[in-house]
């Protein structure tokens, strides 16, 4: 077996892409693309001219046989449409069954939009969480928020700009009126970065909604005050984590965080309260 090679391609500058990759995007046997079309532009831009093959979310298991064959022959290449393969694009069972395969699987370092967007912030970079795109559904959107309500890490997603606004007020629902960044159109001609908190930021996007690529980031959970909840405020808080769909174990994890209690305590209390329900 030979090598599948994970290439990023650029997010928006096309001059964004290393002397590495483009000598391996000519020196392999194949390209897989999310789409051929696209991938087309940047190719014919360095004069590329290795066979390719799409490799989308729609195809990507029927192309598992094909891409085994190739890659007993020689290297393969999968590249996206912008950024890094496999990060909110297709090619993680690629990889997986590329390994399997016993072909080796080689990254290369280059472009990716939540990095990009994260080191010019102004938000701490030193711990952070990607999600990706969050759930469309108001209802799961804000469960899947409120796992992280209490992360002191910096937040990074990917967003539509039609669902943009809708995502920001869910945030400020579930996290309160933080910091926060959009940033748009990443290293083209119109890139922009709107640094406000979260509030200001419904409402510049409301009145001047937004077109192009778009990457958010919200500032962490603060420091917990010092100040210890009573057992009525960590019940309480327990029951409104449970609504929202958060699973218990890690409802008591926010909650002990939040309140000053150990996890420990949280879930002694969860499981008398439980008792007293049952009585």
């Amino acid at each position: 077996m030979h090598t599948l090679y994970l290439i990023p391609t650029p997010i928006g500058n096309l001059e964004d892409i290393t002397l590495r990759a483009l000598r391996l995007l000519r020196e392999v046997r194949l390209i897989a693309a999310e789409d051929t079309r696209h991938s087309r532009i940047l190719l014919d831009h360095y004069q590329i001219t290795t066979p390719m093959i799409s490799y989308h979310e729609h195809n990507k298991l029927a192309r598992l046989e094909l891409l085994r064959e190739v890659l007993t022959q020689g290297d393969v290449a999968l590249i996206s449409d912008a950024g890094m393969p496999t990060i909110s694009d297709p090619g993680y069972e690629l990889v997986r069954a590329a390994l399997a395969f016993g072909a080796k699987v080689v990254p290369l370092p280059g472009a990716n939009a939540a990095i990009t967007a994260l080191a010019a912030s102004g938000l701490p970079t030193d711990s952070f969480l990607f999600l990706g795109f969050p759930p469309r559904r108001p209802a799961k959107l804000r469960a899947f928020l409120a796992q992280y309500a209490q992360l002191r890490a910096t937040i990074i997603c990917y967003e539509s700009p039609n669902r943009l606004v809708e995502t920001l007020r869910a945030m400020h629902e579930v996290f309160g009126d933080r910091q926060a960044v959009v940033a748009v159109e990443l290293t083209k001609l119109f890139e922009s970065f709107s640094r406000a908190p979260l509030s200001a930021l419904i409402a510049e996007f409301e009145a001047s909604p937004l077109r192009g690529e778009v990457t958010v980031l919200v500032q962490g959970a603060p420091e917990p005050q010092g100040t210890r909840w009573t057992a009525a405020q960590v019940r309480a808080a327990l029951r409104e984590q449970l609504a929202a769909g958060v699973k218990r174990s890690l409802a008591a994890k926010q909650v002990a965080a939040q309140a000053n209690w150990e996890r420990a305590e949280v879930y002694a209390l969860d499981e008398t309260a439980e008792d007293e329900e049952s009585d």
